[in-house]
Parts: C-alpha cells; structure tokens; sequence
C-alpha cells in the first residue's frame, strides 16, 4: 500500500501498532474515500465491537507524534526531493477553504497540476487570515524548501502590500493577485483604481517602478495585467491584476496559472475524492486526518505517476474526452482508481476466471488486461 520509503520513515517514527494503525486508516481512505470518523470505524478491519473501533481511531488522531512539524515535513521533504531538482523553481500556492465552522489555510506546492499541502492550520474565525497567519505558516515552509527557487503565489485573499514586502526581504518571488477596485501609481501619474485601465479579453500588459499603497516605505513592485481572450464564443468574466517581483509577463502568467492545482487538491480532498466536508471531528483530530490524508494523497499522486510511466491509464481510465483540451484524468485519480481496480480482480478472481473461460474469442484481450495488471500492480 505504502511506498517502501514512506515505510521506512514512519517506522522510525512510530511504534508498530501505531503504523499499522496509520496503514489501514490510508487504505480505508483509499477504498471508502470518506475521513468521517464514523465511517472509517465501520470499515476498520479490527475483530473488535463498532464502539472500541471508533475509540481507537479517535485516541490515534490524538497521538503526540502527529505532529506536522515533527513527522509530515522530514517525509514531505523527500516527496519534494525526489520529484523537483534542487536549484530548480517550486511553486508555493496559499489558499482557503471553508466548510461548517471549519476555516482550513494551507500552503502547499504545486506539483503535476495538482498540489501537495505542506503545512495546513484551522483557523479560530470564519473569513480571511490575516498577514501574521499568512507569515506564521510560510516561515516553516521557507525553511523547508530552502536550496530551492520559491516563488508564492495567492488569489486576491493574499493581495496585501505588506504581505508582498515581507516576502521580497526574505528574498522571495511572488505573484499576487489584485482586486479591480486597487489604486496603484505610476511614476509621474496619480492614483488610479485597476479596473481603469480598460482591461479587455486578448489584451495584456506588463509594468515595472510601480507603487501599491500610499503607505511609506514599501517601495515599487512590477504589476503584470492579463485577460484570457474569448475562446468559442466564452470568455473570463474578468482580467488578473497581479502584484509581483518576478521579471516578466510570461514568467507571471507560468506561475500564476499553475495556482489551479491547489483548487484541484481541494477538490479531490473534498467532493471528488475524499468527502473531507463530510467529517464532524474536533480541530486536533481534524488536522490530524488532513495528516492521513496528505499521506494518502501524495501516495496515490505517485502510484498514479508510475503507472502512467508504463504507459497503462487506459486500464484505469479514458485518455480523451470529445471537445476536452486537457487530459482527463490526474496522477492522483489514476493512482486512486487503479488501486481499486487492482483491487477488485483479488476479490472477484472466479468470476473473472469464469467469464474468461465462457468468451475465448475475446482471449487476447484478456490476456494483454492480466499483463497490464501485473505491470500496475509494481506500482503498490
């Protein structure tokens, strides 16, 4: 189920009950897709009553050695390491989601148009952090990743000046995006709001020496502007204004769009994969599952990468869609559902056997699914 690394990490850092505990709560999250405490006691495979199932899932995620910090990161660290050179750019993407009363701010890097969360916080209050939570997270993640080029990128949550100042000292590129009603100002002009500079679809600019704030001692930024032309008769129902330090228009719009992969985590995490809205659990036992769950992401995310390598997803799923640009399927699904399909076969072996048996003329067919089976199953 685990990658043999992540084995042998985990087993320095927890004692034997503890990760096999750990290994059958990321194969239920696998399986079920659901983090709702409840559910996964009902599919815990322990012969033991509901009631003692459901204590020993909830005294787990109460362990110490959950620590993000003292187990995520050092694991996390050598996902990074073994899938981006060192010396090369990272994408660091901050973003917000809200379900119930549960506020979770994560920062994660972008990988594979997906994103891995590195370090995560349920905030105490509904709506927006603040820069003192925004800096409170970075601060690890910088530390981190240091050796690599980072460059943070943020919706229009993450707009502040201050925000952006703090992260030029710190010798960091960044890409932030605007609110339309913005004033900033040009060398040898007055203020002006954003959504004066007559930002249609297909146009885009790029400017440099430009001020965000009337606040003293922030100094000037670079502001990159664009708005995706209309494609099939749709468009954008508005342009990016993006607050940056990065150099060009184009190193902007690379960076900025790749921004999407920490919406797809959410996605895939929530409704389309995991159900993580689903859960009722208290803020120490719900960070912990986001733990589980960020293992269990990452995990599938690189099974998914190794069968594509073999060049097998078409037993797990369709390649092409009619009038879809981009592929179908993501490392995360392909490794999620060819688990499962892989799955299946063990479970259903006689009636495979059989219905082999009943068609011989598709027997060729069959033969070349068992190879691709076996070459998918290396992959777990």
């Amino acid at each position: 189920m685990l990658p043999e690394f992540y084995l042998t990490y985990l087993d320095s850092q927890l004692s034997a009950s503890q990760l096999l505990t750990l290994e059958m709560l990321v194969w239920l999250l696998q399986f079920h897709k659901q983090v709702r405490i409840e559910r996964l006691a009902s599919c815990l495979p322990l012969p033991i009553l509901y009631e003692s199932r459901r204590r020993h899932i909830q005294r787990f995620l109460t362990l110490p050695q959950l620590s993000i910090p003292l187990l995520w990161f050092p694991l996390i660290k050598r996902i990074i390491f073994t899938q981006i050179q060192l010396g090369t750019q990272v994408i660091v993407a901050l973003d917000r989601t809200q379900w119930q009363e549960n506020n979770l701010f994560v920062v994660s890097v972008i990988w594979s148009k997906r994103a891995w969360p590195i370090y995560w916080q349920f905030l105490e209050h509904q709506g927006s952090s603040n820069l003192a939570q925004q800096q409170a997270l970075l601060r690890p993640v910088f530390r981190l990743l240091k050796g690599y080029e980072i460059v943070v990128v943020g919706d229009r949550e993450f707009r502040s000046v201050e925000l952006a100042y703090w992260l030029k000292q710190n010798k960091v590129y960044f890409a932030l995006r605007q609110k339309q009603g913005n004033y900033i100002k040009l060398k040898g002009q007055d203020y002006q709001k954003l959504s004066e500079f007559g930002l249609a679809p297909g146009m885009k600019l790029f400017l440099t020496g430009v001020n965000f704030t009337k606040k003293k001692g922030f100094g000037q930024f670079s502001l990159a502007a664009y708005w995706k032309r209309k494609y099939r008769g749709k468009s954008q129902d508005e342009g990016w204004y993006i607050l940056t330090n990065l150099s060009s228009l184009s190193a902007v719009l690379k960076v900025y769009q790749a921004r999407s992969g920490i919406e797809a985590m959410f996605k895939d995490c929530k409704s389309g994969g995991y159900n993580l809205e689903d859960s009722k659990a208290s803020v120490e036992r719900l960070t912990n599952l986001v733990l589980v769950m960020a293992i269990a992401y990452t995990c599938a995310g690189l099974q998914g990468q190794v069968i594509k390598s073999k060049g097998q997803q078409r037993y797990i799923g369709r390649l092409k869609e009619l009038k879809r640009m981009t592929r179908r399927h993501s490392n995360f699904w392909i490794g999620l559902y060819g688990q499962m399909w892989i799955a299946a076969l063990e479970s259903c072996r006689d009636w495979i056997r059989n219905l082999m048996l009943i068609r011989p003329n598709k027997r060729r067919f069959f033969q070349k699914g068992l190879r691709a089976m076996a070459l998918i199953q290396t992959a777990f």
